[in-house]
């Protein structure tokens, strides 16, 4: 078969030969690779960043973001069946640590875990791929048009679950935390695919987004955000200085830019008992100065709460399922916009390596 490789840590990434993969446990599954989308973590590792191959191997299949169709299934599969198409999560549980155990791998505490596509585990940049039986979350053929947003929407999914959690914690109004988002005022900083998943979730929940970011506010992804029902703002530093004032108590911010300046410009827009998720990973940059005191000072005396979100578990790849279906009915015609190329694996070389300036999400296309 053929399949997308890398040599870790160069730019070396060809189109190879591959030996298929054959189901060798009665729990495992095999499935025909359709779509794979490219986010920025694909791109980083084409441009000789972080990419580990599986131990013993000097190449690495990248691809993490699948949708793809079962075609086999072992004896004791039970929850899929051939023909099914299915989503595959990314991240393997070490063998150590106590979260790991618990089936929570995307709060790994040894860092020993795996990664499809990423971190010494191949990917799904291929035409076949074999897995376990409990990695895959079936989709309903109405979604195959959307599902390969799937794992980029259990990024946002598992950020502000867990920043609801923390608030519902500390503020015990309403015990559901899907609840929680509802009427509040949030601010998501980036409009790419995370940010625009994130304004989806948020507007299903019933949240104010106001969405930030630099671009025309008459391009694709403002247009996007407002068919969401949200606002755009231009991301300069009046705007952000002035959010509180112009908009209200910031209640939460998604930060999904990975650009360290913004990251902490945004603390002045943060509101009193708000709460604030990064999921953006900062690229190798110089030193910054920040003003720490009054960083600090606006932490306690606000009851501020900020935290880092990365990866995601079983029941945020089902809640997307859910929200990219609610959301496809809801804004029919909208959500499809995210994703703005499609390209055949052949010519893969064109998107993966450059990035067209209107670009939101780039897809592989595998099979039909």
């Amino acid at each position: 078969m053929k399949a997308i490789a890398l040599t870790p840590q160069t730019k070396n990434v060809r189109l190879v030969d591959w030996p298929e993969p054959k189901i060798e446990m009665p729990t495992q599954i095999k499935v025909k690779v359709l779509q794979v989308g490219i986010c920025g973590t694909d791109r980083e590792e084409v441009s000789g960043g972080r990419a580990d191959a599986p131990k013993g191997e000097n190449l690495l299949i990248i691809g993490h973001e699948l949708l793809g169709e079962v075609v086999q299934i072992g004896e004791n599969v039970k929850s899929v069946k051939p023909k099914d198409l299915v989503v595959l999560m990314v991240r393997r549980p070490c063998t150590v640590c106590e979260m790991c155990k618990k089936g929570c791998s995307d709060m790994c505490q040894s860092g020993l875990y795996t990664e499809r596509g990423i971190k010494q585990r191949h990917g799904y940049e291929a035409e076949f791929v074999v897995d376990e039986e409990k990695y895959a979350i079936k989709v309903p053929p109405s979604l195959r048009s959307l599902a390969v947003l799937t794992e980029p929407t259990t990024v946002v999914e598992k950020a502000i679950d867990h920043a609801s959690r923390l608030q519902v914690a500390r503020m015990p109004v309403d015990p559901d935390p899907k609840k929680w988002v509802s009427g509040k005022t949030v601010l998501v900083a980036g409009l790419g695919p995370i940010g625009l998943l994130a304004t989806m979730v948020l507007r299903l929940r019933g949240a104010h987004v106001i969405g930030l970011d630099i671009v025309d506010p008459h391009s694709l992804r403002p247009r996007i955000l407002e068919g969401l029902g949200g606002k755009y703002v231009l991301g300069t530093a009046k705007n952000i200085q002035d959010a509180q004032k112009t908009y209200g108590n910031i209640d939460m911010i998604v930060e999904a830019a990975g650009i360290e300046a913004l990251d902490f410009e945004l603390f002045e827009a943060l509101g009193t008992n708000g709460v604030y998720v990064l999921t953006g990973v900062t690229g190798d940059t110089p030193p910054m100065s920040v003003d720490g005191a009054t960083l600090m000072r606006n932490m306690v005396l606000k009851n501020q709460v900020v935290l880092g979100s990365v990866n995601a578990r079983v029941e945020h790849f089902r809640q997307a399922v859910i929200d990219l279906e609610d959301a496809k009915e809801k804004w029919s015609g909208v959500i499809e916009q995210l994703i703005t190329s499609r390209t055949p694996y052949a010519e893969f070389d064109q998107v993966l390596m450059k990035r067209k300036p209107d670009e939101i999400k780039a897809v592989i296309e595998w099979a039909s």
